[in-house]
């Protein structure tokens, strides 16, 4: 999925995703574990709202995501803001930084989007060669229950002030796979332009999850219920997992 016109309309089908509340939850999650500031790196950024919360915070801030056109946004965002991000262009499992950062953030399901397990425990062994010693992860999945009763088969409509969209959903035999189609129309001047993004999104298991983890030398220290400290329960629709990397020797 290229995003390249999904970029310009991402944040207005977003509105209602609380950004700064989501980056106060992480930053507590980081803090609880004596990480208060330093290098941090925003993995599949989007147009770079969660990197702009945690710069506001003193975090020395590198967002990456495979989409130029969303870094692009993402830029805007921070020079308006007076905020001195890094940006990169690179897919999570290519991540490629120029030393080493004390946290990574992934959020809102950008782990969902990889192709099977094999490529989770890649991008996981490959984040491994940028995180401290004893540094932090923190990303957060669909489940397998809201990909079978929240997001299923079902179809979702859009309408705001510039952009309508339809949702439509797919899920497949597999009961853990669902098919993403987006259509759009956007206003421009007196007319509507028709554009279509699709793609499939996995929820995986906390088993496959938590294997990947621990083959890239990571290690689970946390598992919870969306801005909670609680454990998942079984209607829990994300999961925010801490892992730490292990200690070399």
């Amino acid at each position: 999925m290229s995003y390249s016109s999904f970029a310009g309309v991402y944040d207005s089908l977003t509105f209602n995703v609380d950004y700064e509340k989501r980056a106060e939850y992480i930053t507590e999650i980081l803090k609880q574990n004596n990480i208060n500031d330093g290098l941090l790196l925003d993995l599949a950024c989007g147009t770079g709202s969660l990197s702009v919360e945690f710069a506001k915070k003193g975090y020395e801030v590198i967002a990456t995501d495979a989409s130029a056109d969303m870094l692009m946004e993402a830029q805007n965002k921070a020079f308006s803001e007076g905020l001195n991000i890094m940006f990169l262009c690179q897919k999570m499992q290519e991540t490629d930084l120029y030393g080493t950062v004390g946290a990574v953030v992934c959020s809102l399901d950008s782990i969902n989007h990889l192709r099977n397990a094999k490529e989770m425990e890649k991008t996981f062994r490959v984040l491994k060669n940028f995180v401290d010693d004893g540094g932090i992860m923190i990303f957060d999945v669909n489940t397998l229950y809201k990909h079978q009763k929240i997001l299923g088969n079902n179809t979702f409509v859009y309408d705001e002030k510039d952009v309508y969209c339809v949702w439509q959903n797919k899920l497949y035999d597999d009961q853990k796979t669902v098919g993403i189609n987006l259509d759009f129309f956007v206003k421009e001047r007196d007319s509507y332009r028709r554009f279509n993004e699709n793609f499939k999104e996995i929820a995986f298991t906390d088993e496959d999850i938590t294997s990947a983890v621990e083959k890239a030398g990571f290690k689970v220290l946390n598992r919870y219920d969306e801005f909670t400290f609680n454990p998942p329960s079984e209607d829990t629709e994300r999961v925010y997992y801490v892992i730490r990397r292990e200690y070399n020797g």
